[in-house]
Order: C-alpha cells, then structure tokens, then sequence
C-alpha cells in the first residue's frame, strides 16, 4: 500500500477536478487521493465516481451534505487517512493554485526531518501569481500579524499545502481544533509548533485559479483576524505535552 494520501476537499471544481486527479496520479510516486465534496451542485462528485472506475483502489471520495467548512474537511479526511495507516497525509487545493508536482518535494522534507512541512508563498520574498496587489498585501500582512501574536516564525501561516507525518495528526486532538476558514490552516501550525514538532518551510510559487470559482470571503478573513488573539489567549491556559493523543 502506498505511504502516501492527498487530500482535497471540493465545492463546485468540476472544471478542475479531473486535471487535478489525473496530473497527481501522473506523479513519479505512487500517491492516493481523497476528494471530500460538500454536495457540489455542479457534478463534481459524480466526475470523481467516474474517474474511480479508471483509477480502482487509488481514488476516494467521502461526500458531505452542504458546505460544512473547509477545517471540519480536512479534520474528516485526517480521521479517514489515519484509520488506514498512511505514513504521509497531505493536503491542498483542487484549483491548481498549488503546483502538484510540489507534493513531492513536500513528502520529500518529511522525510529529510520535518514532522509538518508547508509549501510557503513568503519564505523567499513574494511568489504569487494572478493575485492583485491588494490581496497580495493582505496576505502577506496577515501572515506577519499571525507571527506577532503568536510568536510563531512561520512566514506563511495561512497556507494550504502541507504534508504532515502520521504522528502529527495522531498527537493533536483533532477534536479540539475549532476554527472552519483560513483560522483553521494558522491553528494546525500552531498546534503543531506547540507540541513541539518540526515544522519546515518549503518555497513554492501560488499561482491563483484560472478556473472555478474563489471561495474566500469577508467572514473567512474575520475569523482569521479575530480568531489568532482567541487561539493565543486559549494557549496560555492550556497544555502541549508531546504525545499528547487524541
């Protein structure tokens, strides 16, 4: 079986979905992938049942009824990739945003050292692509806010590609991360810091969706802004013994 699980959660990608799967599954390593679907209207779940059929034993899919957020995703799709033993549990857009062939050099620090490796826009200056400039900012602002208050050096504390080692998600309790936006990306990296993990950057360039349609909105950077002094204050009063399992 292969070490190796992508995760991707989906919400109206049927332009985007079979290039995605079809261009992991052309990778030099042998990767399973998990689509979670919050009820696309669009047909995204019956492509990827289709797309089963071609790729047996190597496609899931886990469909959600509505949209239920992008943490409680994530949080399903570690609790399925850790019933089933993966030793790499990775996750990332399905619009192409994140380079595929990246998950290889993500999977490969892990391997090298880290316990947490993120693919970072920041790490060295600037890599965006298709982003106007305001939004530019506001990330990268955004990012060194989270830095402040939480102490933590990560340069990109919002991003979506990660790989974690399996003990990672088997030591947080994954019960207790709360947050569902953009909140959620900084709360595992902060966890993770917490517990003393090795948490590694890897440069990667972002290039923003030529297809589909953004999901970002007001109430996700809200929940960012407010939810890092909420995450921090909680800290203070709670415990990270390493080991500490869910």
């Amino acid at each position: 079986m292969p070490d190796s699980v992508v995760i991707i959660p989906t919400y109206n990608e049927i332009e985007n979905v079979e290039r995605m799967v079809r261009k992991v599954f052309s990778l030099e390593h042998d990767f399973h992938l998990l689509i979670i679907d919050d009820g696309s209207p669009d047909g995204t779940a019956a492509k990827v049942k289709e797309l089963q059929l071609e790729f047996p034993g190597r496609l899931f899919i886990e469909e959600r009824q509505g949209k239920l957020g992008l943490g409680t995703a994530y949080i399903h799709g570690f609790r399925w990739a850790l019933e089933r033993h993966y030793d790499y549990i990775m996750e990332m857009d399905c619009d192409f945003s994140h380079n595929p062939e990246d998950l290889l050099r993500l999977r490969q620090a892990c391997i090298d050292g880290a316990d947490m490796s993120v693919g970072s826009r920041y790490l060295k200056g600037v890599n965006v692509v298709n982003w106007p400039m305001s939004r530019v900012l506001m990330s990268y602002f955004a990012s060194m806010y989270v830095r402040i208050v939480t102490g933590m050096s990560v340069t990109d504390a919002t991003a979506g590609f990660v790989c974690y080692k399996r003990r990672v998600l088997q030591t947080i309790r994954l019960h207790k991360i709360k947050f569902v936006g953009y909140a959620f990306q900084i709360e595992m990296k902060y966890t993770t810091v917490k517990h003393a993990f090795n948490l590694v950057e890897v440069p990667i360039i972002f290039t923003d969706r030529t297809a589909g349609t953004s999901k970002m909105s007001t109430s996700i950077f809200r929940e960012a802004f407010f939810g890092v002094i909420q995450m921090k204050i909680n800290s203070i009063f709670r415990k990270y013994p390493e080991g500490d399992g869910d």
